[in-house]
């Protein structure tokens, strides 16, 4: 309900309140499939070198990266961080790998049109984003 200033006036502050917790709860769903396409495809071949990962987790990591803001070294650590949350066998490629691979990697997301993200989904062909209606 508006007031003569514009402002809006405030009865159920229960509801308000749980709605201002809930503005920033996010929900990851990581699909079987892309589990098991997440791994490793192969070793560089030299020495003290990291592992190939496809443009796909390299391209889903780059999202997570866009939506969250965070910077290389946070976006590492919170991947890790989510993963085990989610007790899930999976590990986020190093900062340096997605460094590199950002370069050559053109990645492009719709964010929702209707409010903030409120849920991410992993499967095996990429990153999606939903608001709350969807």
């Amino acid at each position: 309900m508006m007031v003569g200033n514009g402002k809006i006036k405030i009865k159920n502050w229960k509801q308000y309140h749980q709605a201002l917790v809930n503005r920033s709860s996010v929900t990851f769903w990581i699909n079987v499939a892309a589990i098991k396409a997440w791994c490793r495809l192969k070793h560089h071949g030299h020495r003290n070198r990291g592992f190939i990962f496809s443009d796909t987790k390299i391209e889903t990591v780059l999202m997570v990266k866009g939506i969250f803001k965070l910077p290389l070294h946070g976006l590492e650590g919170f991947l890790n961080s989510v993963f085990t949350l989610m007790n899930v066998p999976l590990e986020s490629p190093t900062y340096t790998c997605i460094s590199k691979r950002s370069k050559i990697i053109e990645v492009k997301y719709p964010l929702p049109s209707r409010g903030a993200v409120s849920h991410i989904v992993i499967d095996a062909t990429s990153l999606k984003l939903y608001d709350e209606g969807e």
